[in-house]
């Protein structure tokens, strides 16, 4: 293939005519959804959907399907992914769908291409609370609906993108689509989550879910004794063995006797472990690692171990991968951060009680790993008396006394208690109006109840009402003043680093994980993606160099853009500086945290405010497109 002869092909659908057309541009101009997709959002403000160069092809975890836009939550370009759903994508033969324009009735897209025949769109109107009502509610509903509509017209089994109704009523509504197999929906979801793109697809466009597929057959790359060359000379493997060594961590690691993101994190959490909105990094380590021991090793990682990983009760996002990294115990799927953030952080050390509240938000739609954060957070102010329970329409307090918690019954009290506070979210009129986002919301009732109420809500800032909760790791990397946070975009390691250091780190890494997201690739096969992909994007088209040019252009202009905001939040600040004094015990001898420590111990606000302002100061410095 050529630069010459290979396009990215864009399907641009107006919403709200239903007019469409194919747009084609030259691979060497753009690379993948991502550069494309950033230069789409700032022309028409447009939802992209796209997937990466390799979709179809021989190499693993290849098929990531790729979302960018203006985020509803975080107000900036942001770029969600969801694992397999690019591979019957491919077979539409386009690269991407973007959607301007709003519908003038709520409605699902259709679309189809079978054999060589012209791409089919259509447009089908479908009432949103009537559709989420049917059969499995929510999201699984409109699943449902847009099969019943449109399963038949297709040759082989399509897949469907949905939002429920968090994406109506908050502006942290996710995208949902399991893989689907003789017309039946599997219970592996998939999620573009972060960034709040089903708010975006619903609120701003109109459409409540999509369902695609088709019998198109482009030039994927299929030779596989090539790609196993290229693999044995770069790695000495053939691409599944090294494929197979790359993703232990998220099948099952021999190390920990588990696997996926839960079990191994859990299983080597130890003092590390974030509980009850955060509270648990102002405990000792030796109470934390009793919480760790008694309700995570001795019972919710227990019952995970053998309910899924002894049965092997796993399967994959939808394409061939050695990862099968959805762990599964029936109906539910168990990943680490959402079972985290609607787990521990809410006061939910048992799996029943995390299933329930884990799949009621699901259902609506909602951002597990946000909906988390949100949750945790009403819970602390009822708990400390901040909020009474009647103001956010439910009528009990959680139970957090550590003291005389019992695992099972009062996980299932906190979780009751968080699936009400759900549904009052999602209600016309709540108590709970998260419109504008929990931020907003926040901030108005500090104006009334005092700064302590936003001084609880543990989230990144950007701009005036830009929000995210972080991800669910207690390291300073994750509270960064990156442009784009929530992701994997940062330095999420337990090692301490300098601040203006971190921030160089965090950049390096949003660099790494920029390129595999341009070209669709998953980051559970980064030990072997991140260094082999730009070669082999060599081999083929003859644009490394370009591609890497073009990495870090994207990059710098998404940079260019960020206006995150100091931590607004004190236990922000509480759990960096926790971080810090935790660290002390590893690293007795390292003067430069020994200058941190010092200097929050004597003036947090003023050590917060310098510690924040060095990460952004390496950040900046390493993403500006010709850096020093």
């Amino acid at each position: 293939m050529s630069e010459k002869t290979y396009l990215i092909k864009v399907l641009m659908l107006d919403a709200s005519s239903g007019f469409y057309k194919i747009m084609r541009y030259h691979v060497g101009d753009f690379f993948g959804p991502v550069d494309l997709g950033i230069h789409l959002s700032y022309k028409h403000n447009s939802l992209n959907i796209g997937a990466g160069l390799f979709a179809g092809s021989v190499f693993p975890g290849s098929n990531r399907l790729i979302f960018t836009g203006i985020s509803p939550c975080w107000h900036g370009f942001y770029i969600s992914s969801m694992g397999g759903a690019a591979l019957v994508f491919d077979n539409l033969g386009i690269n991407m769908l973007s959607i301007i324009g709003r519908a003038p009735h709520p409605s699902i897209i259709y679309l189809n291409r079978n054999h060589g025949e012209e791409i089919e769109v259509e447009l089908a109107g479908a009432a949103p609370d009537v559709v989420w009502n049917k059969g499995r509610k929510g999201v699984y509903a409109v699943m449902e609906e847009a099969l019943d509509l449109f399963g038949d017209r297709y040759e082989s089994d399509p897949r469907v993108l949905s939002c429920g109704p968090a994406s109506l009523y908050s502006d942290f509504g996710a995208i949902c689509s399991p893989p689907i197999q003789k017309r039946s929906l599997s219970f592996a979801d998939t999620w573009a989550g972060r960034g709040g793109f089903g708010s975006k697809l619903m609120q701003e466009h109109g459409i409540l879910g999509i369902i695609y597929g088709g019998t198109h057959i482009d030039e994927d790359f299929c030779d596989r004794s090539v790609a196993d060359q290229w693999f044995k000379d770069k790695y000495h493997q053939r691409m599944a063995a090294k494929d197979l060594e790359a993703t232990t961590k998220y099948r099952y690691d021999p190390k920990f006797n588990t696997g996926g993101t839960f079990g191994v994190n859990y299983a080597s959490m130890e003092g590390n472990i974030l509980a009850f909105n955060y509270r648990s990094v102002y405990w000792s380590e030796e109470e934390r690692r009793d919480l760790h021991r008694r309700f995570i090793a001795d019972h919710y990682l227990k019952q995970f171990n053998e309910e899924t990983i002894k049965p092997k009760k796993q399967k994959t996002c939808g394409e061939p991968c050695a990862a099968v990294c959805k762990k599964l115990n029936g109906p539910y799927k168990k990943d680490y951060e959402p079972y985290q953030a609607m787990g521990p952080l809410c006061g939910i050390f048992d799996q029943r009680a995390a299933e329930m509240l884990n799949h009621h938000s699901d259902t609506l739609g909602f951002d597990a790993i946000a909906a988390g954060g949100v949750l945790s957070w009403l819970m602390d102010c009822m708990d400390e008396g901040v909020m009474e329970p009647q103001e956010l329409g439910v009528v009990q307090r959680p139970h957090w006394d550590m003291k005389s918690f019992d695992v099972v019954e009062d996980s299932m009290h906190n979780a009751s208690i968080g699936k009400a506070l759900l549904d009052e979210m999602v209600r016309p009129g709540g108590n709970i109006p998260l419109g504008l986002g929990p931020r907003k919301f926040a901030r108005r009732l500090a104006r009334k109840k005092g700064k302590r109420v936003m001084d609880l809500f543990v989230h990144n800032a950007f701009a005036r009402q830009g929000w995210m909760v972080p991800n669910q790791y207690w390291t300073p990397g994750v509270f960064a003043p990156m442009p784009i946070v929530g992701k994997y975009y940062m330095h999420y390691g337990q090692d301490f680093l300098p601040p203006r250091e971190l921030g160089r780190e965090n950049a390096r890494r949003m660099l790494k994980e920029l390129m595999l997201d341009n070209l669709g690739i998953c980051r559970f096969h980064r030990a072997w993606a991140e260094d082999l992909m730009p070669d082999i994007l060599e081999k083929i088209f003859g644009l490394k160099d370009r591609f890497l040019e073009s990495v870090r252009l994207t990059a710098s202009r998404i940079a260019s853009r960020n206006a995150s905001v100091f931590w607004e939040s004190e236990r922000n600040i509480d759990t960096v500086f926790s971080f810090l004094r935790r660290k002390k015990v590893d690293e007795a001898e390292n003067p430069d945290l020994d200058h941190w420590l010092e200097f929050f111990a004597q003036d947090k606000q003023a050590a917060a405010y310098e510690f924040w302002y060095e990460i952004h100061k390496g950040i900046h410095e390493t993403l500006r497109e010709f850096p020093a």
